[in-house]
């Protein structure tokens, strides 16, 4: 397999930042740590082995990217605002500096998919209903998807509102985007184990906003005995790549 250990400084962060890339071709995948995690983490606890199928075949190549949460969602000391703008700069730098560098050396047209588990799976659904256009496909796994998560009540900050997908897409009209989200694959799993509640209540209530706007996903409960852990993320990853695949989603 292709392994890349890379950097490149960002302008929207001001600083280095570091990823790793896997594989050789296909569809790209952005993979987002959980809480805090490193560009070496989906590598560690077994989740690049767990596709290497996918992507020794060349049907995937993952970029797995290095976290910005300890300075925005996860900056204790910071209020609500300025954690979602930090947040905001982290946006600009995947979409502004890191899909383009993707984009150029993949010689990739089309869209590219998100992924994550835990607080990676937050940021795998917010960007790809930010972004529309950038990420068509997206797989997140026992994620909570309401930044009162990290913030507490935001009041009526604009800035956080609109990094918090059950709100924001409760109130999204824009034709633009609903017809890209229609048009867009979305699998949203969670399991019903040990240390999944708020992230089955989180999966439950984007669901309820999935269906009041008409936007198809696949919203996939797994048994009582799915925990929020990577053994069972090492299974739910490449079950649901072998479907993409099946209905040629990916390269």
């Amino acid at each position: 397999m292709n392994f890349e250990r890379r950097s490149h400084y960002s302008g929207a962060l001001g600083r280095e930042m570091y990823f790793n890339k896997y594989g050789h071709a296909g569809r790209p995948v952005v993979v987002f740590p959980s809480s805090g995690g490193s560009q070496h983490e989906f590598g560690d606890f077994g989740m690049i082995e767990a596709a290497a199928d996918f992507i020794n075949r060349g049907k995937i190549t993952v970029y797995t990217v290095s976290s910005f949460d300890g300075e925005s969602w996860l900056a204790d000391w910071k209020n609500a605002h300025d954690k979602a703008e930090a947040h905001n700069a982290y946006d600009a730098y995947i979409v502004q500096e890191m899909v383009p560098l993707i984009r150029h050396e993949s010689q990739w047209g089309g869209s590219l998919m998100s992924m994550g588990a835990s607080m990676g799976a937050f940021h795998a659904v917010n960007f790809a209903l930010r972004h529309p256009d950038v990420f068509g496909a997206c797989i997140a796994l026992s994620g909570v998807y309401d930044t009162r998560f990290f913030t507490g009540d935001f009041g009526d900050d604009l800035a956080v509102y609109q990094n918090s997908p059950i709100d924001y897409l409760w109130n999204m009209s824009d034709p633009w985007f609903l017809d890209q989200y229609r048009q867009n694959d979305f699998i949203v799993c969670v399991g019903q184990g040990a240390w999944e509640s708020p992230h089955i209540y989180d999966t439950s209530r984007l669901q309820e906003v999935f269906v009041a706007k008409n936007i198809p996903g696949w919203f996939d409960f797994w048994g009582s005995d799915v925990a929020h852990d990577w053994p069972w993320w090492r299974k739910q990853w490449p079950y649901f790549l072998s479907v993409l695949e099946q209905q040629g989603k990916l390269a």
